[in-house]
């Protein structure tokens, strides 16, 4: 549906944690009314339902998507249907019913587990500060003796990861990000793919205490991303109170217990 540059304007100001379902809701709103056209009169009674009726919009959890599958060339691993396996797997746990036997009070948008799901390190998507967040990786390996010293890689890296020395490629792992960008450019075959999957973040959030999540170690196969996502439901359902972050429920039951995830 077509929007008018005023409402637009108006649905930009929303949080950007909501603006996707708020702007889902404007245009059921607009096509109930006849309506060609989105204005902004349709954003404003939009955004006070959504206030006044918010636990009805509740549904216990999120999961956000950056746009790597649509052909993002900076994407670092294809995970077609990924997003869908974990909005699955999240979705037989019943979270918002959970949530309302632990929270007093009704549900508001930052009860929900969040988790957030970005194809390269560029995190567009923004998985740092949401419960569960998870960075798309390709682990490069060297080989130097294929190595033509054409410096491609160089010039592609942006953390400085990788040099050339009397014509052989080196890699400098604690600088690498895994974003896969030199494995494309390589005309020789020097660096290959030696694994995909994702770097894993946990425990980030916003409000009055705000946080970044903290890196679980390695990269993880799409599997055993599914798995790791699994054993931080089954912490958070057991360990949650009154409907808190992830993050504080790490830091509660004990400040190390990323380690063992």
């Amino acid at each position: 549906m077509k929007w008018s540059r005023d409402a637009e304007e108006a649905v930009s100001r929303v949080p950007f944690f909501v603006r996707k379902r708020v702007k889902k809701r404007v245009e059921e709103e607009a096509n109930r009314a006849g309506a060609k056209e989105v204005t902004p009169g349709h954003v404003r009674s939009c955004q006070q339902r959504f206030l006044n009726r918010m636990e009805e919009e509740v549904k216990g959890y999120q999961v956000e998507t950056c746009f790597g599958e649509s052909g993002c060339p900076n994407r670092a691993v294809a995970s077609k249907n990924f997003p869908e396996e974990l909005e699955a797997l999240i979705s037989r746990r019943n979270l918002k019913e959970f949530l309302k036997q632990r929270v007093d009070g009704p549900l508001k948008m930052h009860h929900e587990f969040r988790v957030s799901v970005s194809n390269c390190p560029n995190a567009c998507s923004r998985p740092q500060i949401v419960d569960l967040g998870l960075v798309g990786a390709c682990v490069p390996k060297v080989f130097p003796e294929k190595c033509s010293g054409c410096e491609a890689c160089v010039e592609t890296c942006k953390e400085g990861a990788l040099s050339v020395h009397g014509g052989k490629v080196c890699l400098d792992v604690s600088r690498c990000l895994y974003c896969g960008q030199c494995v494309k450019v390589c005309p020789a075959g020097a660096i290959e793919e030696a694994a995909a999957g994702y770097r894993i973040l946990v425990g980030g959030k916003l409000g009055r205490h705000p946080k970044l999540a903290r890196e679980l170690r390695g990269v993880r196969t799409l599997q055993e991303a599914l798995n790791t996502l699994e054993r931080c439901l089954d912490l958070y359902q057991e360990h949650s109170r009154k409907g808190e972050r992830f993050g504080e429920i790490l830091e509660r039951i004990h400040p190390d217990w990323t380690e063992s995830l």
